[in-house]
């Protein structure tokens, strides 16, 4: 297995985000009931992107990073295989949190720890724009919600009104820096 880099990336790097498999079989999707979370098993097939689909996800990573957001991606022999995106816009009800917009790893490099680092330099780059918390709206699938509870996340008190009315089936969460 080659080695993983990891680099800053830039709004002119979107075309790259097609190097992405985004795709996985889920087996359990959760949701919000009453204020708890609750499991549901499913089987759903998820293929990778679609060009609409991909165009999309290209549009809004560039948007957020000429908007002033910041985005790590991790390369494997020059191939892109994980990347996330930190949000420009303050949230919270003390303005004191900073988004997850995009966080993806391709399947082939799931659980190695790609994730985490990837994670960790969003965290490091809303510490030094002085966040106190990371803001996960995540996909409602066991794979997403379980990665982003292993790596310190508790359910939302209060969902952003402005992310939950775009996502309210994902699960909104914080991270403590």
């Amino acid at each position: 297995m080659a080695p993983i880099s990891h680099e800053i990336m830039t709004a002119a790097q979107a075309p790259l985000l097609a190097q992405i498999d985004r795709s996985e079989v889920i087996d359990l999707l959760y949701e919000m009931r009453n204020g708890e979370l609750t499991a549901n098993e499913t089987h759903i097939d998820c293929a990778s992107w679609d060009a609409d689909a991909l165009r999309e996800l290209q549009e809004r990573y560039k948007a957020t990073l000429d908007a002033g957001g910041f985005a790590t991606g991790a390369f494997s022999n020059g191939v892109l295989v994980g990347f996330g995106v930190l949000g420009h816009r303050w949230i919270g009800e003390a303005g004191n949190q900073l988004a997850v917009e995009l966080m993806y790893v391709s399947r082939g490099f799931r659980r190695r720890g790609i994730g985490t680092q990837i994670l960790e330099r969003l965290a490091g780059e809303a510490r030094k724009r002085g966040a106190a918390y990371l803001y996960v709206s995540s996909t409602e699938t066991r794979s997403a919600v379980s990665f982003y509870r292993r790596n310190g996340s508790a359910l939302a008190a209060k969902p952003d009104e402005a992310l939950f009315s775009k996502e309210p089936k994902d699960i909104h969460m914080i991270i403590r820096l």
